[in-house]
């Protein structure tokens, strides 16, 4: 294991990271303030508790989530794509690196970024709402292992983009809506029982019901069923990745 090299790309990412560290900083905060007002304040003081928790508290995992989830699939994907958009990809190809290697300095460089921008959110959330944590391993463990599935993701959409407006699509178009229908703001509970069925098949339940259980006790799904999901996505990842390697697909076009 070449630790100097994943070192190397790693560093790199951070100091990109920290030197636009109040914009990275400056977004969530103001994203967050502005549900907590919106939907915590106006819209939550007109809800009853959801399963004993109030309105404002209920949607602190999937805020944390959202970001969670497009933080990383940005980090990922933007840190994959300069090298290919500038040529410096052929530099890395032939450096002494493995492709885990490459891969765990990259993903581990947005994941860390994630996870960053996650605990900054759950910071924020206590100046308007007061929460718990019942299971902290079980949320950091969520926390963790989100954020390096879609790093992955990102990684992987890194690869396939084409310009910069491909970066964006995927994010935009399919992320951002599965998280908004995957219970971010309420129970799936509360839906009826057709589309609680349908709601089933959006793989953004399971990592929002799994990091809401770890803080409340409280899951729409079983978290041992939600944990798998997130390991089975992490899986499926890493494998297209492998295959990106050893096929060279998109990296030496």
């Amino acid at each position: 294991m070449n630790l100097y090299g994943i070192r190397a790309i790693y560093i790199f990412e951070m100091r990109r990271f920290f030197k636009t560290l109040g914009q990275s900083i400056l977004s969530p905060v103001l994203s967050t303030t502005l549900y907590f007002v919106v939907f915590g304040s106006a819209i939550g003081s007109a809800m009853v508790e959801i399963d004993g928790i109030s309105y404002g508290a209920f949607i602190i995992p999937g805020l944390i989530m959202l970001a969670l989830l497009s933080q990383s699939i940005s980090n990922a994907s933007f840190g994959i794509y300069f090298p290919r958009f500038t040529g410096t990809i052929y530099e890395i190809l032939s450096a002494p690196l493995s492709p885990i290697e490459i891969v765990t300095g990259y993903v581990g460089a947005a994941a860390t970024k994630s996870i960053f921008i996650g605990i900054l959110i759950l910071i924020t959330a206590r100046f308007f709402v007061d929460y718990d944590i019942q299971h902290p391993l079980w949320m950091f463990g969520f926390l963790v292992l989100t954020s390096v599935t879609f790093s992955l993701l990102g990684f992987l959409i890194g690869i396939w983009a084409e310009g910069f407006e491909k970066l964006q699509i995927v994010p935009l178009m399919v992320i951002t809506p599965l998280a908004f229908l995957g219970g971010t703001f309420y129970s799936i509970d509360m839906l009826p029982p057709f589309w609680q069925t349908v709601t089933l098949f959006n793989p953004v339940v399971y990592l929002i019901s799994g990091f809401r259980w770890s803080f409340y006790g409280v899951a729409d799904v079983n978290v041992g069923i939600s944990f798998g999901m997130t390991l089975l996505f992490l899986v499926l990842c890493t494998g297209i990745v492998i295959w990106i390697f050893r096929t060279g697909y998109k990296l030496r076009t």
